[in-house]
């Protein structure tokens, strides 16, 4: 059997690196660069990022239009080109830095990623997600390789909304569930190919430090501060999740997600906020031993994430509505499908109900 795993060319981690490291990291690339800034980076960074690259590289700098879809892409694109950059690098959320890879891959040119957020594991992975220009989910797209550097920089990270941080989390919650589960059915990672032990072992070590040090990272992140539990989880969400899902796979809570961005009332909650509930879902799908599901709904419940369908916007939803989620979450080529159990939408929509029923009750407990 031939497995596949891959990986980021660089991967750059810790306090004050942006202003220690970016400039002589891009300048490893090339000499112009166009860079893609979402709209609060640039407003409360961007003379930050100027002065780290003063002396260093020529760069032009964009701001982020709000979804990665292809519009975006192609007037990216076509900005870079009229630069003529050499490099392109996205610094902000995971939209932005989708798009910026997007684009990179588009035009062939070398692609540097940084984070300010520890929201997503999208930094490291050469998936891109790309939306309608109304936020709903489109389609995966893979680009020919990963980013050539990942630069995080932790006090940026620690000086966030907090909320950031644990839908970091959340997204992260569900890389060791469903790497396993893809491992267990030797489905095919990102690159069609099953993953090796390496990818399997990191994502099991992506859950075991989000258990261990997930609360005290959010203590750390609420008071703006870096603390090694903080670097931890930042290293979690990030680099671990984005190597677990990658090369280990992903499954149905990634799936699940993708079904409830069709409900509007989904739309103002977070990637890892909807991962998280999906978690929840296919633990109850895909019979998880009740020792399990009670650590991962405590863990849930001690960070902040979802645990019942109120928690991301649906309180009072119908049965029919539901049932959208679940058709699409079992639309074709979708990642549930690499789970080793039987997938219906109807199994989808009872592990929907299941996962909201058993988060009521526990707060109606606690």
């Amino acid at each position: 059997m031939i497995t596949t795993a891959i990986f980021p060319g660089r991967y750059v981690q810790g306090s004050g690196a942006v202003e220690k490291c970016l400039g002589d990291e891009l300048s490893r690339l090339g000499q112009k660069a166009l860079i893609l800034q979402d709209p609060v980076v640039h407003q409360k960074l961007g003379s930050d990022i100027a002065k780290a690259l003063e002396g260093k590289i020529a760069c032009q700098v964009e701001v982020f239009n709000s979804e990665c879809s292809d519009e975006e892409i192609d007037r990216i694109s076509a900005l870079a080109q009229n630069y003529g950059a050499e490099v392109i690098v996205g610094i902000g959320g995971g939209k932005t830095l989708d798009t910026a890879k997007a684009t990179g891959a588009f035009l062939k040119l070398p692609i540097a990623i940084v984070p300010t957020l520890a929201s997503t594991d999208a930094p490291c992975s050469s998936l891109v997600v790309i939306y309608t220009q109304e936020g709903k989910f489109k389609r995966y797209m893979m680009i020919p390789r990963n980013p050539d550097v990942v630069l995080v920089d932790s006090k940026i990270i620690a000086q966030a909304p907090v909320r950031f941080l644990v839908s970091g989390i959340g997204d992260a919650l569900a890389t060791w569930f469903e790497a396993e589960d893809c491992r267990i059915k030797m489905a095919g990672n990102m690159t069609g190919r099953p993953g090796p032990m390496s990818a399997y072992g990191l994502a099991r070590l992506c859950y075991d430090t989000l258990l261990q040090y997930g609360v005290l990272a959010k203590s750390a992140c609420e008071q703006q501060q870096v603390t090694p539990a903080l670097e931890h989880v930042i290293e979690a969400n990030t680099l671990l999740s984005g190597l677990g899902f990658e090369s280990g796979g992903l499954a149905a809570a990634h799936a699940i997600h993708n079904g409830l961005t069709v409900l509007p009332q989904t739309h103002s909650y977070w990637h890892g906020e909807k991962v998280a509930f999906g978690t929840l879902a296919m633990l109850m799908l895909t019979d998880r031993e009740p020792e399990v599901i009670n650590t991962v709904y405590n863990f849930c419940r001690d960070v902040g994430l979802p645990t019942t369908l109120e928690d991301i916007g649906l309180k009072q939803v119908s049965d029919d509505d539901l049932m959208k989620v679940a058709e699409a979450s079992c639309s074709h080529g979708e990642t549930i499908h690499n789970e080793p159990h039987e997938i219906t939408p109807e199994n989808v929509l009872a592990a929907l109900r299941a996962a909201d029923a058993e988060g009521q009750r526990r707060k109606r407990f606690a």
